[in-house]
């Protein structure tokens, strides 16, 4: 439906990087103001407010690993649920050594939404989707490169 990419340098080691991006529940606890009440390497879930104009109240967020290569590679499938809407997205993350750190090269792919979100237009959510990438890669980034 609506595909993003790209590439984060992180200047910390790969082992280090693929260790914590490979698991669920240190990136449930690394979102602003996430509330999270399952949290395990393989799986997270929790409830997060979302930063969305179109929606109100907290969204129910659920994340699971559904492929892992240790040291190499990570693929998530993340499903978010509200009163009327629901999404569902599947991201794969590579890592690779990079000058001073670790190159993740990350895609993701919006491959459900029902309810309220098929009413959004594609440009809006898109533009939104954009916008709380940035803000969990700062976050990740921070919670990664300050050892928490």
């Amino acid at each position: 439906m609506i595909h993003f990419e790209g590439d984060k340098r992180i200047g910390r080691p790969v082992a280090e990087v693929a260790a914590k991006l490979s698991d669920a529940g240190f990136l449930a606890n690394s979102v602003p103001d996430a509330e999270v009440s399952e949290n395990t390497p393989d799986r997270a879930t929790g409830k997060i407010k979302p930063k969305l104009s179109f929606l109100t109240g907290s969204l129910t967020l659920h994340a699971e690993v559904t492929t892992r290569v240790p040291g190499k590679s990570v693929a998530y499938r993340i499903e978010t649920k509200t009163m009327g809407a629901s999404s569902t997205v599947e991201t794969t993350l590579v890592f690779g050594e990079a000058e001073g750190g670790t190159l993740v090269h990350w895609t993701g792919d919006i491959v459900a939404v029902t309810g309220l979100l098929k009413m959004v237009p594609k440009g809006l959510l898109e533009g939104t989707a954009k916008k709380v990438i940035e803000d969990v890669w700062a976050a990740v980034e921070s919670k990664i490169t300050s050892g928490s």
